[in-house]
């Protein structure tokens, strides 16, 4: 089964080589940096999002760079809230009532964070104004919202009227 050799000069000569070439098929298998194999690993995706530091041992440390990650977080926001987008999400959330029912809410919740604030407040009037916007608001809300409905009805019967 093994190869005879005729002296350990041979032996020793080949145990070089094979260890050379171990060494070579190493150094293919692992990586340097932690970095480097993940960006290898990733195809350059983690690159950016990757930085080596060095600790208080001399040792390279692997860390996140979160400047390019909340770059890259507020480039995606900016093209996703770019005006074409809010407007077609304003024209498909008209017609499913989405869009009502978000102002709703944030009306609901603008009111009532003021008048939590306003309840908080060491000033008297202030006070006051919190537990009338409590008690009087959804009064005052529900008799908008009955108005603007019958405007946006006197409005729809009128354009009807235009088109007849």
């Amino acid at each position: 089964m093994a190869t005879k050799y005729t002296n350990l000069d041979e032996l020793r000569s080949e145990k070089r080589l094979l260890k050379q070439e171990i060494g070579e098929l190493e150094d293919i298998l692992t990586f340097k940096s932690k970095k480097e194999s993940l960006g290898i690993l990733t195809h350059g995706f983690t690159d950016k999002f990757l930085k080596e530091t060095q600790n208080v041992e001399g040792k390279n440390e692997l860390s996140l760079n979160t400047q390019n990650i909340m770059r890259e977080i507020s480039s995606s926001l900016k093209e996703s809230a770019s005006k074409k987008n809010v407007m077609s999400l304003a024209n498909d959330t008209l017609s499913s009532g989405l869009l009502e029912t978000t102002i709703k809410m944030g009306v609901v919740s603008l009111v009532g964070n003021f008048a939590k604030k306003s309840v908080m407040n060491k000033n008297w009037k202030r006070k006051v104004l919190g537990l009338a916007l409590i008690y009087v608001a959804p009064y005052a809300l529900r008799f908008v919202r009955k108005k603007l409905d019958e405007y946006q009805r006197n409005k729809t019967a009128s354009s009807l009227e235009k088109l007849i």
